[in-house]
């Protein structure tokens, strides 16, 4: 007699619980995964057990028939269910944060910042690698040192020629009104300056525009024609006016018997403009102040920051001097070294809205010789503020009096001694006016 309620499955009758078993008892879970049975117990009245419930995963449930409440069907497709888990699982979350149903996976801080770093990294060498083809691409490589002829021998360290030129090349009248320059054609040096770099610290000798030298054999830069020295002596910058820098060159090596290694040459509006880029150049201004209409000079005594106007009227300024040439050199020297100091500042160096103008506003406007590498350049640089730092020594050329024409004789003893020491890099022990 069968005991089962009217439309059971077949499947669900007599002594076996699972298909084609003769075994009275329930197959294990091994076969049947997806069968949740309920709590062991009597089974309900009337002889019924209890039987599984199916969940469909869409939250209805299936019982017996009976009205007995069933544990769930668990068909293996609830929500929250995650495939392709790490392990290669495609069961539901474990507890351990995998899926959905267990919280989402926890950062991986060490490959993140492993990443920002690799990123970063690579950005600064990108810039650092762009910024470098920038500049020296701007660089202007004019001064062939290749036509100097007769030249010394080279020293220990290395020498620097900075010129600072009269040129108004591409200034417009009113730029020319502003900076008070004049409009003279051509263009002349306005100051000269040996900056030597080596184990003992820079030396940077100025060499007074007054100075008288003679001047040497020569091949002209353009001509190619060589030109036998008559024993001519003439102020020294009337050499560059001659025939530019390589005769301004030559006639240096000549007169001193120092290799000059670089050069560089910065012309007014170039000046002007490098001032500005760094916001200002902190000077002070000598006791008495400084007034020069033909320069543009008008200044208190005492500290104050100048623009690139007022800046280029203070290195210029000759007539306000009592020592005309010679102190006008001195504070050209104290100007340049301050300005090197001021472009080298945290200010100026970490802040790429300063640093970009300061470089195009002075790669834009240097001439340097064709061998001058950005290295050299930047080595020029730190030496100068090295000056200002008391790491070196600043002086102009010794002097021995005036000759019969004005200009200024170099005393010769002190002269040589001072060239040998810079040949040997030996610490300066001469003395300059």
């Amino acid at each position: 007699m069968n005991e089962w309620p009217e439309g059971q499955n077949g499947g669900n009758r007599g002594g076996g619980y699972g298909r084609g078993s003769a075994n009275a008892q329930p197959e294990g879970a091994r076969v049947m995964r997806q069968v949740r049975r309920g709590p062991a117990g009597a089974p309900p009245r009337g002889g019924v057990p209890p039987q599984p419930s199916y969940d469909a995963g869409y939250g209805e449930r299936y019982d017996d028939g009976q009205g007995a409440p069933q544990q769930p069907y668990d068909s293996g497709y609830n929500t929250g269910q995650v495939y392709g888990t790490p392990g290669g699982s495609g069961g539901s979350g474990d507890g351990g944060g995998r899926g959905y149903g267990g919280g989402r996976p926890a950062p991986d801080w060490r490959r993140r910042i492993k990443l920002t770093a690799i990123t970063l990294v690579t950005v600064l060498i990108v810039t650092v690698v762009g910024t470098y083809f920038w500049a020296d691409s701007k660089l202007n490589r004019e001064v062939d040192l290749s036509k100097v002829i007769d030249r010394p021998e080279a020293g220990e360290g290395t020498n620097y020629l900075i010129v600072g030129s009269d040129s108004r090349e591409g200034m417009s009248d009113e730029e020319k009104k502003k900076l008070h320059t004049g409009s003279a054609e051509g263009k002349r040096t306005d100051s000269m300056m040996i900056l030597h770099t080596g184990s003992n610290g820079p030396t940077l000798v100025s060499l007074p525009r007054d100075s008288n030298v003679t001047i040497p054999s020569f091949v002209g830069s353009e001509s190619g024609k060589r030109y036998e020295s008559t024993g001519r002596q003439v102020k020294l910058n009337a050499a560059y006016a001659e025939d530019g820098p390589e005769l301004l060159v030559r006639t240096v090596e000549a007169n001193t018997g120092l290799r000059i290694d670089h050069y560089v040459e910065i012309g007014f509006a170039g000046f002007a403009n490098i001032v500005d880029a760094v916001g200002g150049v902190e000077i002070e201004i000598p006791k008495g102040g400084m007034k020069d209409k033909k320069s543009g000079a008008d200044f208190e005594a005492g500290k104050q920051t100048l623009n690139g106007e007022q800046a280029l009227a203070f290195v210029r300024t000759r007539y306000a001097l009592a020592g005309s040439d010679l102190d006008r050199t001195k504070n050209q020297q104290k100007f340049l070294a301050a300005l090197a100091n001021e472009a080298a500042t945290p200010g100026t160096v970490l802040n790429p809205f300063r640093l970009y103008p300061t470089m195009s506003a002075g790669l834009d406007t240097l001439i340097v010789d064709k061998d001058m590498s950005l290295w050299n350049l930047a080595s020029m640089f730190w030496a100068m503020k090295g000056v200002t730092g008391g790491e070196g020594t600043s002086m102009n050329m010794p002097i021995s009096g005036n000759t019969a024409n004005g200009n200024l004789q170099w005393d010769t003893a002190k002269v040589k001694q001072l060239v040998e020491e810079l040949k040997n890099d030996e610490k300066v022990t001469v003395s300059g006016n």
